[in-house]
């Protein structure tokens, strides 16, 4: 308890810091105190009343809606005015976010002279997108019209259009209002090359950073995974050999996390977007290792790339989970299944929480696995089934993980935002039935709801992404849903 909430605590202060802190000056402390108190009073539950007695619906949700109505009002008192130096980030979130640009009456900033006006009016070929007013705003200059051809021509048009009059003075914005409607935003361009310190001249991959991480990770790692095997720090004191049955652990885990950065990182270079390189989250408790993430430092040109790049991970980290998830199932025990079992039981898991994972502890371990009956998971099936876990986490269709950018890419921005909610929803009931999913379901809360738009973000997605998104989906539900009774019965267990 006290662990998942140590952990719950320092995911929701990067996240805030991450997200929040940019745009308001309430302290970030108190941001994370009002955000942590719906947890704070559930485990003050469980302290008092014991886990064998399930929280009261009324205690999960009523904190809940209080604490979010007040972290709401916290960013709102202390929100930081807009700045034209800002617009590159601020046009990079949805409308709703963007207090500037939806006003009803345009500002008298204007960027640029009479005669530029002009220049760019004679940029949207009527043919191609019929130009009605343009809005001046301190971070943009908003094109309003009618699309009259298709959405990737009408973009590749004006761009071009628009570069041959300014250079690259500003970046060119295709998006969807939330009436549906195409417009164009020009925002300064911090990528120029114009500028005094050129971005594309900055180090960004940082091997020696990104390598020193690795090795302290797989350090981490490696100790959890003796921990894993039954190996105590007295044993470990008297023999350190014993430290390399922690390895099957180690490796398996960096394989499949690290394979699920680096094909988001293949992806990126692929588009020529700017990106870090994988960097590896160590900790010296829990599963040795929050994970890895890299950092886009240039925009996504299009929904076609956000989607590449996003399913990227996902497929990436699950083709090396499965075979490693394979392996150490046949090298796990089948024990007797205790009363209680949770996700992190990994000295009896009981498969039938995902219909995914039983289907393979059914595979490898045959009729021995029958009705009863818990796994008693090794090193390395411990390293699969958190890369299961990983992989599901990922493909959430919420805000900017990566089964939210897929969503995003395929049905648009709007849809996308509406997906994010249900699935939130989804999620807090789920963890009612189940509490292990309670945290999953409070880090999807605490995450922004909408994605970074791409430049061009009207164009569609051609029908095999679509249909490979959906497998996706598909693939989610499968780790997520339980086995149905029915279908248990039939097999045995």
């Amino acid at each position: 308890m006290w662990l998942l909430l140590i952990v719950l605590g320092i995911i929701t202060y990067f996240l805030i810091k991450r997200s929040i802190a940019p745009i308001t000056r309430t302290p970030i402390w108190m941001v994370w105190l009002v955000m942590m108190a719906p947890a704070f009073v559930w485990t003050a539950w469980y302290l008092m009343v014991g886990e064998d007695e399930p929280v009261p619906l009324i205690v999960v949700i009523l904190p809940l809606f209080l604490c979010f109505g007040l972290y709401w009002w916290l960013i709102q008192v202390g929100r930081k005015p807009v700045e034209a130096k800002q617009a590159a980030d601020e046009l990079s979130q949805p409308q709703s976010q963007q207090p500037a640009i939806p006003a009803d009456e345009p500002t008298k900033v204007r960027p640029i002279s009479d005669s530029e006006e002009k220049s760019l009016r004679d940029c949207f070929p009527w043919a191609v997108y019929y130009l009605q007013n343009l809005d001046y705003r301190p971070q943009a200059i908003l094109c309003r019209g009618k699309l009259r051809s298709s959405p990737e021509v009408a973009y590749q048009t004006i761009k071009e259009n628009v570069e041959k009059v300014f250079s690259d003075r500003f970046l060119v914005l295709f998006q969807e209002s939330f009436q549906g409607q195409p417009f164009f935003a020009l925002i300064p361009n911090a990528w120029a090359k114009s500028q005094p310190t050129k971005p594309d001249n900055e180090p960004i991959t940082r091997p020696v950073f990104a390598s020193m991480l690795l090795l302290i990770t797989f350090l981490t790692t490696t100790f959890i995974g003796a921990e894993l095997a039954g190996i105590t720090v007295e044993k470990l004191q008297a023999d350190w050999t014993l430290l390399l049955q922690g390895l099957p652990y180690s490796l398996g885990i960096i394989a499949i996390l690290g394979v699920h950065e680096l094909s988001h990182y293949l992806a990126a270079v692929r588009y020529k977007i700017r990106t870090t390189l994988p960097y590896f989250i160590p900790i010296p408790f829990f599963l040795g290792t929050f994970g890895a993430f890299i950092q886009m430092k240039s925009p996504v040109p299009h929904r076609r790339a956000l989607f590449d790049v996003a399913i990227a991970g996902p497929i990436g980290g699950f083709i090396v989970t499965v075979p490693l998830l394979l392996w150490g199932l046949s090298l796990s025990e089948i024990v007797a299944l205790p009363e209680k079992s949770t996700l992190l039981s990994f000295q009896a898991l009981d498969p039938r929480f995902s219909c995914l994972f039983a289907v393979f502890a059914k595979l490898v371990l045959g009729n021995n696995f029958t009705t009863g009956q818990a796994v008693h998971l090794h090193p390395l099936a411990v390293a699969g089934y958190v890369g299961l876990i990983v992989t599901a986490l990922n493909l959430m269709p919420v805000g900017q993980l990566d089964g939210g950018h897929a969503v995003h890419a395929m049905f648009g921005q709007r849809t996308a935002i509406v997906v994010g909610q249900i699935t939130r929803l989804c999620m807090l009931l789920l963890a009612l039935i189940r509490p292990d999913f309670l945290l999953w379901a409070i880090i999807l809360f605490l995450m922004p709801i909408a994605d970074q738009p791409a430049l061009n973000d009207v164009t569609e997605l051609d029908n095999r992404r679509d249909i490979l998104g959906l497998i996706s989906l598909a693939l989610l539900i499968a780790i997520l849903l339980p086995v149905p009774g029915a279908i248990a019965g039939w097999l045995n267990f």
